[in-house]
């Protein structure tokens, strides 16, 4: 499913109590921000892809907008790739 905003995403999660959704990672950004496409959400952070240094990044992002615990969210694959499939369980 592609989502057009936060709002719709938080939305969906609260509404089904799980989401999978994928994302592409771009690191070492200047600006962190997400960019909705129709395939997946696109996300600059600043954090290099070290050590999984990115993948915390992500975690504390989409926690910090969609005001979800990180524990409730994680990466289910993609660790090692800009590709990756996150997976909110509430």
């Amino acid at each position: 499913m592609a989502f057009k905003s936060f709002d719709e995403l938080r939305n969906f999660i609260f509404e089904n109590k799980t989401a999978k959704f994928k994302i592409k990672v771009i690191p070492s950004s200047k600006d962190i921000n997400a960019e909705f496409t129709n395939e997946f959400i696109k996300v600059k952070i600043r954090e290099k892809a070290i050590e999984g240094r990115a993948n915390k990044a992500v975690i504390e992002f989409f926690s910090n907008a969609l005001d979800i615990p990180k524990s409730k969210i994680s990466i289910s694959s993609g660790h090692k790739s800009s590709f990756k499939l996150i997976e909110v369980n509430l």
